[in-house]
């Protein structure tokens, strides 16, 4: 999808308009110019109050008299508490709304709130019109009301056009990143093993000029990661140790490590799972998805910091050499672990991954992995899980999430969580049992990162839904892309 600026006359304009409307907000800009245009169709329509303008609502206006034809009407929110971020769903809803019509291309109005913080606004139009256009029905021969929009335009006419023009780049970058992972998580296992997900890896580095490495076995045995290797030995399909290199400050020793969970399928091994909603299983990736993905938008968007992505990527199965329960395992930090249930591998890879992000000597790590079911039964699908060690950098990555528009609850890190992980045997046991298992899980991955400032996200509930909204399909969210960008951002000031 191309998304575009435009300054031409509403009056001219040969495709269908989207335009954000507020609620209990009087019509301003070009809401007001169009209901000149319509003859007050669209004050007739607020005062009738069959469209309210809340978010995710749209009602859609004939103007066959009018070269452009539709008006589509989008909510906005509440005006007093607008936030850019609003604009992304906004996109999103006109792109999937008007693609579902048959539109190929349409154009975006700019509400007034944007006046002033036209960059961030047009970055998230952009951001939300992409990832608005994702389908999954990418193994369909036939796919019913296929979205077609190929061109959006954002209507610059009376704002900051070259602000717009910056926002647009940064958003473009963001939206295909986000689709990309969302594209890797929603890909079956049987066409996503590690070695097609280092592939991909491969081709995001190649595109943005990154360094890349990708490890086999016999290397992650000669880095004595035998945590990692307990979970890949299960597969026929051989792991991948992936690790991306972005230098935006060659000179700075500051280090940002992106780690994610790359599980390309989790049966949960010998302690398998139950076969109801197993297929999401592949989902358990979303993670190391979402790292590869920041790291292309984080090369597009250039900031002053140096920044490695590190995805451990295997498959989870209950082969003839799989580990099995009461097994003891060693990472690579020399920390012994009493294997309890082998479904609890997440953070079994995670651990090595996190002893070599300090190996490369990083000053900050993000790790972000579908970890545990407790996190869904705690936060549910509308937030996810984050837990740390430090309070200025958790504070920092709060500070991104809510500028992206993602959810993130921070959750406490006790001594007891810790005390819970300990075994009568090795250094670790991988499960402290039921009771809060999104921090006990925690507890057991802050050991591997020791005294480094670290954030550790737990997305189950969010890396993929159940039920679509107006403004993205169902399936894989991309989450965690977004907030890892601004993040990167952030920190490179």
């Amino acid at each position: 999808m191309h998304v575009l600026q435009s300054s031409d006359a509403l009056g001219s304009l040969p495709c269908a308009i989207a335009v954000p409307i507020p609620s209990e907000s009087p019509l301003s800009g070009v809401a007001k110019e169009l209901d000149t245009l319509l003859g007050g169709a669209i004050a007739d329509i607020l005062a009738s109050g069959e469209f309210k303008g809340k978010i995710g609502e749209s009602t859609l206006l004939h103007a066959a008299a009018h070269p452009f034809k539709r008006v589509l009407l989008v909510g906005l929110g509440d005006a007093v508490t607008f936030s850019p971020s609003a604009l992304a769903k906004v996109a999103g809803s006109a792109v999937r709304a008007l693609g579902k019509r048959g539109a190929t291309k349409l154009a975006i109005a700019f509400p007034q709130q944007a006046a002033g913080d036209e960059e961030r606004c047009a970055s998230f139009a952009a951001e939300g019109a992409i990832a608005g256009s994702f389908e999954t029905t990418t193994y369909q021969k036939a796919p019913e009301r296929a979205i077609a929009v190929g061109e959006v335009l954002l209507l610059s006419h009376g704002f900051n056009a070259e602000a717009i023009g910056r926002g647009l780049k940064r958003g473009v970058a963001i939206g295909e990143a986000v689709n990309l992972a969302r594209r890797l998580a929603l890909t079956p296992a049987n066409d996503m093993t590690p070695t097609h997900l280092a592939a991909e890896a491969r081709a995001v580095a190649k595109a943005h000029g990154m360094e890349i490495e990708v490890h086999d076995a016999a290397w992650a045995a000669k880095n004595k990661m035998g945590s990692f290797l307990s979970v890949a030995q299960g597969s026929a399909q051989p792991p991948a140790f992936i690790v991306m290199h972005y230098r935006g400050a060659p000179g700075s020793e500051q280090l940002l490590a992106l780690v994610g969970k790359g599980i390309t399928f989790d049966t949960g091994g010998i302690s398998l799972k139950p076969p109801e909603k197993m297929e999401e299983m592949k989902y358990d990736m979303s993670g190391g998805a979402g790292v590869i993905a920041a790291m292309g938008a984080i090369a597009a968007l250039k900031p002053k910091l140096n920044v490695v992505g590190i995805v451990p990527a295997t498959e989870n199965m209950p082969g003839g050499k799989a580990t099995k329960p009461g097994d003891i395992v060693r990472a690579s930090n020399g920390t012994t672990i009493e294997v309890i249930n082998t479904d609890a591998e997440g953070r079994l890879v995670l651990a090595d991954a996190l002893v070599y992000a300090r190996s490369l000597k990083a000053t900050q790590i993000v790790d972000a992995a579908t970890l545990t079911g407790a996190c869904v039964i705690a936060l549910g699908h509308a937030a996810s899980a984050a837990v740390s060690n430090d309070d200025a950098f958790a504070s920092l990555f709060l500070d991104a999430a809510k500028d992206c528009g993602e959810r993130y609850w921070r959750m406490p890190l006790y001594d007891d969580y810790s005390n819970a992980m300990k075994s009568d045997i090795a250094d670790l046991k991988n499960t402290g049992g039921r009771p809060a298992g999104t921090l006990t899980a925690a507890a057991f991955l802050k050991v591997f990162v020791d005294k480094t400032p670290w954030v550790h996200l737990d997305v189950a509930g969010t890396a993929y839904v159940d039920g679509e909204t107006a403004w993205s399909a169902k399936g894989p969210t991309g989450t965690p892309v977004r907030a890892f960008v601004h993040l990167a951002e952030k920190i490179a000031g």
